[in-house]
């Protein structure tokens, strides 16, 4: 996955299929039994780390194939184009947007490198990337861990049943939430 934070200054990147697969995204995100079922915090940091989440399953999936690679690369400008958006309506100061969003862009490329070795490897092999990315400072509750990389799993298998050309028509979907099994 190769992005780059200087695409953001391209024109036309966000069309209508990219601006609907980004809010399945984040729809998807948040809902809530990711922070109950699931014990992910509800923080500004534990909702952006879900948006990073399932960003990262979604461009996983579209960077695989090479005529999907430009929308994957939209979609990565509009998720952090949202998140300078985002830290600017939660009040941080112009010149410290940019600082913010290079700490984002550079969180989300670890914890995709993370999850993706993760997916690669089988028992517990999410465990520590979701420790360290999507729990973050909190101790997940007893079955947490294994539910999250359950619903990952299934996640990346449906995804990549889907087709290509239908998600960057703006359709996409991933697993139900644990808990909403």
């Amino acid at each position: 996955m190769a992005f780059t934070l200087k695409s953001l200054f391209r024109k036309d990147t966000d069309g209508p299929a990219v601006r609907a697969v980004y809010r399945t995204i984040v729809e998807q995100a948040r809902k809530p039994a990711f922070y109950g079922v699931a014990g992910v915090p509800d923080t500004a940091k534990g909702r952006f780390a879900m948006v990073a989440l399932h960003g990262f399953l979604a461009m996983d999936r579209l960077g695989r194939e090479p005529e999907a690679r430009n929308f994957s690369q939209d979609l990565f400008d509009l998720m952090f184009a949202d998140m300078d958006r985002n830290l600017r309506e939660m009040g941080v100061g112009d010149l410290g947007v940019g600082k913010k969003v290079k700490g984002l862009a550079q969180y989300f490329y670890a914890m995709a490198a993370a999850c993706r070795e993760g997916l690669k490897g089988g028992g517990n092999a999410l465990d520590a990337p979701l420790r360290q990315y999507i729990y973050q400072d909190i101790e997940p509750a007893a079955g947490a861990l294994a539910a999250f990389a359950a619903y990952m799993r299934a996640s990346a298998a449906l995804l990549a049943e889907q087709d290509v050309a239908a998600i960057a028509g703006g359709k996409i979907a991933f697993a139900p939430p644990p808990g909403e099994n």
